[in-house]
């Protein structure tokens, strides 16, 4: 049972699916099982309150983590509570999990990699990787040497004729926008690079034993962190609970989320009380979605914007307030009145509102309650 846990390329039909392709082929005696556990545009920490649900529900034998790209940017501090809340939630769910870490990458990250660099995030998750004896594969450094080499065009669009694909001179072409490789060129190279080092590192492995659970890197980490689907928290008629079969939206999203609840009237609101260090809530953004407004114990209410300039589509997203005392709180949730420029941020990636329509509601997706502590 191989679960794969990360973003968008790893949500691709990419290395993912060429990689268990490989297993199989490797190992023909066993019968393998895919969890596909990506969700596009999400990080480690969002991966964190998740694991339990998306990945660990499913007993897996060895979980791929790829999460270096849309780490990139976030305080390594944080990389660290996440990364290894991951890691102890698996080893607590099954000391005998395989863990591997694979760091993929972007065109922001090429010039780490050319400098002979680790990108930040992936230095972080390498020492987590190193604190408990995790094998990491860090699939930029061939295909930098590939570039450098003039083997590999980063960027570019696909060949249309015969003479645009004689001009390539047998040069792989990696990818279309510098973040999701091609599956039959990109991919091919992530997969070749996986292959080799699946190998190596069945070499070198200790083979099938116990680990056991050192002390942890970074206390507080994210071990006690989970979701909670909505129907815990949601009541009263100003939420309305979509039917995940049918619904437009709802149904795009059933594999991930247990139930969701949307609501579109301004001050419509849900109130939960709890004991812990964190809460948030995973979401649906999308071009109907407006602000959320989160008030803890009373105290300055915080605008969580549920709209940027990818809210062309409905995705899943996600936000956590962490760090608070370790007690009892209450926190409220209610949809804003506040109305916005939709229009002026999808300008941020020359997108438009083709159908104003569609723009129009200021709603609120609620599909799950991320939490660390107790209802």
């Amino acid at each position: 049972r191989v679960a794969y846990f990360g973003g968008s390329i790893t949500e691709q039909a990419g290395w993912r699916v060429k990689s268990l392709a490989w297993l199989k082929e490797r190992y023909p005696a066993a019968s393998f099982v895919e969890i596909n556990a990506a969700i596009g545009g999400t990080g480690s920490e969002f991966g964190a309150f998740r694991m339990d649900r998306h990945v660990l529900r499913h007993d897996p034998d060895l979980i791929f983590v790829e999460f270096a790209v849309n780490d990139s940017g976030r305080k390594a501090d944080d990389i660290y509570l996440s990364m290894e809340g991951i890691v102890r939630q698996a080893r607590r769910h099954n000391p005998l999990v395989d863990i591997c870490f694979v760091y993929t990458l972007t065109d922001s990250l090429l010039k780490d990699l050319q400098a002979g660099c680790c990108n930040p995030s992936a230095s972080v998750m390498e020492r987590v990787a190193d604190h408990y004896g995790i094998p990491s594969i860090q699939l930029g450094v061939e295909v930098v040497r590939l570039l450098n080499e003039g083997k590999l065009v980063f960027k570019g669009e696909k060949p249309k004729t015969p003479e645009e694909a004689a001009a390539l001179k047998g040069k792989i072409l990696f990818s279309p926008d510098s973040v999701h490789p091609y599956t039959d060129t990109g991919h091919a190279v992530y997969q070749e690079i996986i292959a080799r080092s699946l190998i190596e590192i069945e070499k070198r492995g200790a083979g099938s034993s116990a680990r056991a659970l050192p002390a942890p890197l970074t206390p507080g980490n994210l071990e006690w962190a989970t979701m909670l689907p909505a129907s815990d928290a949601i009541t009263g008629p100003d939420w309305e609970r979509l039917d995940m079969r049918s619904h437009t939206v709802a149904s795009q999203f059933e594999r991930f989320m247990p139930s969701i609840f949307r609501a579109a009237a301004p001050g419509a609101s849900f109130t939960v009380k709890f004991k812990g260090s964190a809460i948030g809530l995973a979401n649906i953004v999308g071009p109907d979605t407006g602000e959320l407004i989160v008030t803890i114990d009373g105290e300055a209410p915080k605008r969580m914007c549920q709209f940027d300039e990818y809210c062309t589509w409905h995705r899943i997203s996600n936000f956590v307030f962490k760090n608070l005392p370790d007690a009892w709180h209450t926190v409220k949730f209610e949809v804003s009145a506040r109305r916005f420029d939709k229009a002026e941020i999808l300008k941020h990636r020359n997108e438009t509102m083709k159908d104003p329509r569609q723009f129009a509601d200021l709603a609120v997706y609620a599909g799950g309650l991320l939490l660390v502590g107790k209802m």
